[in-house]
């Protein structure tokens, strides 16, 4: 082959690799519009109610979790209005930004037909395919981990030269799980995974003699500094909740059946296929201890996976918990190989993709026999009906006060965000579990005026 010729096929592969990021550019547009599209079609989860409820009376700390999805709840609908779109849209568009994030980690390890592969991934996996329509602590969650993984895949890529690019991605990973950790406190497994890799691995002990990890920490905990302070003045109460809630009396059968679940759900949550190739990869990066990003993403996907398989020894351990866990994940398997993808992984794109659309079709308009009680979705339909007998009851008032109270918190906030008026709907907690409306005004100050 001549130099010509040797010149045209160069210019060749970078054609074809420009071409693999466009197309993963393409993809994750697309999807990010697909989300958008289903987020003002699917109705309002409980939760989400609930979320909204909170951004409604903005504070630094709630009940529940940490203030972040209050706070982006509260620009959608400063913008739209109290709406689906207002709800939905900012989480939709940060996870639009997480994507962007895992594809461009796999573009530095392994090139752009890896982010292409990684945007693929991504996209038809059920767990990011439905997770990312909703207005959930695991939006901003999802999209600061993902910030934060590409910052330290950087950062470390650089080594322990400690010159000012390297420091400025510290900070950028810094600050990124601060605002994790004020989404979900689960944020905090994240660097104690990379933690766990830099005292492993011998050539990520370096990094610690450069002050971008120690100044990363100290940014952390300076963003977590108002959540901190909210909690200390409400008795740590979101701490003490999420301890319990993870690690509180045993509960939930036995042990087997925990664990069992555990691992039913992410299979299912995440697709068979897929679960099975990303357990691989993490795998083989922790026995081989080769590269160092590679072996820190795997420590920070191993860590999550052990801690909540650690919980499900006492309680059983919510799907979406270890959701974290599969940002570094996808990036690995992304970025295993360059070119061509194997058959095995081929299949788990079509299932993964086949899962999610059956999935999202159920959650429009219900098709699968799942029992009414096992179905978190249909816990969304209907509310229209009981917002117009609602305001049926409201006008045959004719005008005198009439304060609404209902038992669970989730239908208090369904049925105020139903209502035209959206006004204050006080929960009971009659034989309830404590929740935010338990810090707010009760209905008996109300009822007694």
């Amino acid at each position: 082959m001549d130099t010509a010729d040797h010149l045209m096929e160069i210019e060749t592969t970078l054609d074809a690799n420009r071409s693999h990021w466009h197309q993963a550019m393409g993809i994750l547009a697309t999807a990010m519009l697909a989300r958008l599209v289903l987020a003002v079609c699917v109705p309002l989860f409980p939760d989400e109610a609930y979320y909204w409820e909170w951004s409604r009376q903005l504070a630094f700390g709630y009940f529940d979790h940490p203030p972040a999805i209050a706070w982006v709840i509260a620009g959608g609908t400063a913008l739209f209005g109290d709406t689906l779109l207002g709800v939905r849209a900012p989480g939709v568009l940060l996870s639009g930004l997480g994507t962007l994030a895992i594809a461009c980690a796999a573009r530095r390890l392994a090139g752009d037909s890896a982010a292409r592969f990684a945007a693929v991934i991504v996209t038809v996996m059920p767990l990011a395919a439905g997770g990312l329509v909703l207005a959930t602590p695991d939006a901003p969650l999802f999209a600061m981990v993902a910030i934060t993984v590409l910052a330290l895949v950087m950062a470390v890529q650089r080594g322990a030269d400690g010159d000012g690019r390297a420091l400025a991605l510290w900070l950028l990973a810094g600050a990124a799980i601060g605002v994790a950790m004020a989404s979900k406190l689960t944020a905090v497994l994240v660097p104690f995974g990379v933690l766990v890799a830099v005292v492993l691995h011998p050539r990520l002990r370096a990094v610690l003699r450069t002050p971008g990890p120690w100044l990363a920490v100290a940014l952390a905990s300076l963003v977590m500094l108002p959540v901190l302070r909210w909690n200390a003045a409400h008795d740590w109460v979101a701490f003490g909740f999420q301890l319990e809630h993870g690690f509180g009396a045993v509960s939930g059968g036995g042990v087997a059946r925990r664990e069992l679940a555990l691992v039913l759900t992410q299979l299912g949550l995440v697709s068979p296929i897929l679960f099975v190739l990303f357990a691989k990869e993490i795998v083989a990066a922790l026995r081989t201890r080769g590269e160092p990003v590679r072996y820190l993403l795997a420590a920070v996907a191993g860590s999550i996976l052990l801690f909540f398989a650690v919980s499900a020894l006492r309680r059983p351990v919510e799907g979406n918990w270890p959701a974290i866990a599969w940002v570094p994940a996808m990036i690995l398997l992304a970025a295993a190989r360059r070119g061509a993808r194997t058959a095995w992984e081929r299949r788990a794109v079509l299932l993964a993709g086949a899962i999610s659309v059956v999935g999202l079709a159920h959650v429009v308009v219900p098709i699968l026999p799942i029992p009414p009680r096992q179905d978190a979705s249909i816990k969304a339909h209907g509310w229209d009906a009981v917002a117009a007998r609602v305001d049926s009851v409201r006008a045959s008032q004719r005008g005198r006060p009439l304060a609404l109270a209902v038992n669970k918190y989730q239908d208090a906030a369904l049925l105020a965000f139903r209502l035209a008026d959206h006004p204050t709907v006080y929960a009971l907690n009659i034989d309830a579990r404590s929740n935010q409306y338990d810090l707010w005004p009760q209905f008996r100050s109300q009822a007694e005026r």
